[in-house]
């Protein structure tokens, strides 16, 4: 892409370009934060409105049969099967990433009996060597780390569970999901995916790969809002083995005998823990159904095709500024986001929301860039790249306000 005009002309011959409308984005803005938190969904403020006003207020507790709050957590989870390559009754919507990560390392250890060894890499998300130190302390098992390119060679016959993001959060390099799943199960252990940057963004099939276990987010590209409930998938074939740590009495075979003990349920339902959270499950069922509406794999398409060409208009228009890619160039390793590193990349990205080019920092040096193919376009990509041009070769990100750190990066 060498020109605003090339851009445009991209735009106008986009088959996704009237999703744009079907989000609430704040004009003179470009949105490349879709990796973080997705944008709003206009048809999202309707649902939430008549669940508050329709369901809550006038149903009140008739809601759980009339309107299907109980059967939230599955039914929304099958819709995101279809956006993983699973099947319905495999995914459930319930409790945070974290919390999945936990209930499923847990189970998946716990159902090795011998082994004792979850395996990861250094540099995962944090959340997932957090909970990982957290079920190796409870369950007196171990966390080994080997660097990526290691990680089949690492795997031994102690090791119960590989837990790995599919995408990586700072690189958006890509694992072959398929070949490592064969690799860890040819070793005797399971595979836990997260799915957290992966799922809406680019082309997932867990049961291709023959996949053991998943977790995902619902706040990112599925555009479930803040907070939103996260996904947990759990093969057919392990799902009356697995039992779940956390014995709430949603997971349980009865809930509403009342009984003193506890009985998992049968299948997926057995990883229901509290009381679903209605209003985010109302929210993400929105975004989802709007990703669902949509051609994917043009959807995919637009998403890898943004990010080459981000990479190549700021590397020509940003050459020797100090940028260095952190991404793949190939889009089959790839990820719908960009990374680029830079010393001063805090500032730098503080002045680029200062101009309305929202996208975020990672430690130490990340300018993180995600590319939502329902709402960003080609011309996005050139203005966004010609203001980071111009922030870099003016020294504007050299002012004294966007140096002070805020809690959230």
């Amino acid at each position: 892409m060498k020109s605003l005009d090339e851009a445009r002309a991209l735009d106008a011959a986009d088959p996704l370009r009237t999703y744009r409308d079907a989000f609430d984005l704040p004009a003179g803005e470009i949105y490349l934060d879709g990796n973080s938190l997705g944008a709003l969904p206009r048809a999202t403020v309707a649902r939430l409105a008549g669940t508050v006003r329709g369901e809550w207020g006038r149903d009140l507790i008739r809601s759980w049969n009339k309107a299907g709050w109980i059967d939230a957590p599955a039914r929304v989870g099958g819709k995101i099967a279809q956006l993983i390559g699973a099947q319905a009754h495999e995914v459930l919507v319930a409790d945070s990433t974290s919390v999945n990560l936990f209930k499923l390392l847990a189970a998946a250890v716990k159902a090795q009996p011998g082994r004792r060894v979850i395996l990861s890499e250094p540099g995962n998300f944090p959340t997932d060597l957090y909970v990982a130190q957290g079920v190796a302390e409870t369950l007196g098992a171990e966390l080994r780390l080997a660097p990526r390119e290691a990680i089949v060679e690492a795997l031994d016959e102690d090791v119960a569970v590989l837990l790995l993001t599919h995408v990586h959060y700072q690189s958006a390099a890509m694992f072959d999901m398929a070949a490592i799943t064969r690799a860890a199960q040819a070793k005797g252990a399971l595979v836990l995916w997260d799915l957290s940057h992966s799922a809406g963004a680019v082309a997932v099939d867990l049961n291709a790969a023959n996949a053991d276990l998943a977790v995902g987010c619902g706040y990112k590209y599925l555009n479930g809002g803040p907070g939103a409930p996260a996904f947990l998938f759990v093969a057919e074939r392990h799902q009356a083995a697995l039992r779940s740590p956390l014995s709430g009495w949603m997971g349980h075979a009865a809930p509403f005998d009342f009984g003193d003990d506890y009985a998992p349920g049968e299948g997926i339902s057995r990883f229901l823990c509290g009381t679903p959270p209605i209003l985010g499950l109302a929210a993400l069922e929105e975004g989802v159904d709007l990703l669902l509406g949509a051609d994917l794999p043009a959807l995919y398409a637009k998403g890898q095709a943004l990010c080459s060409a981000f990479i190549d208009v700021v590397e020509d228009r940003c050459a020797g500024l100090g940028l260095t890619l952190a991404t793949p160039r190939e889009g089959a390793t790839r990820g719908s986001h960009v990374s680029f590193r830079h010393e001063q990349g805090w500032p730098i990205m503080q002045a680029l929301i200062a101009r309305g080019v929202i996208g975020d920092f990672r430690a130490p040096d990340i300018l993180r860039f995600g590319f939502t193919p329902l709402y960003v376009g080609f011309e996005d990509v050139w203005n966004a790249a010609e203001i980071l041009r111009d922030i870099l070769t003016t020294g504007a990100w050299d002012d004294p306000a966007f140096h002070a750190r805020a809690a959230v990066t």
